[in-house]
């Protein structure tokens, strides 16, 4: 199984694309962080026929050590939920969406 790096997605824009490979990466890096900024300001982030990444806030509570039975506070915190598009779930399971008019957008809504 492998891993798809920084590294990988610069250099197929570099290829894809035709930027030079310095342009590729800051390119890549420029989205990344826009991504990442967005999500820290609370903003979903939607690519169309990928999925959406959202942050959702999750509330204080109270856990438990499985080994010991102690029960252990969980402060509140922010998690990031990822939700894939009806396309992407479709390619991963081998399926063909027509995408169009008639098809799927690329999202659950």
């Amino acid at each position: 199984m492998n891993t798809v790096t920084r590294a990988h997605l610069a250099e197929r824009i570099y290829t894809q694309v035709g930027l030079s490979r310095n342009e590729s990466a800051d390119l890549l890096e420029h989205v990344l962080e826009r991504v990442c900024s967005a999500l820290q300001d609370g903003e979903s982030v939607k690519i169309s026929g990928f999925g959406t990444f959202s942050v959702r806030q999750k509330g204080r509570r109270v856990g438990r050590n499985p080994k010991t039975g102690v029960e252990v506070p969980i402060l509140p915190r922010r998690v990031l939920v990822f939700r894939p598009s009806q396309v992407l779930k479709a390619q991963i399971n081998g399926q063909v969406v027509p995408e169009g008019p008639e098809g799927p957008e690329g999202d659950d809504e």
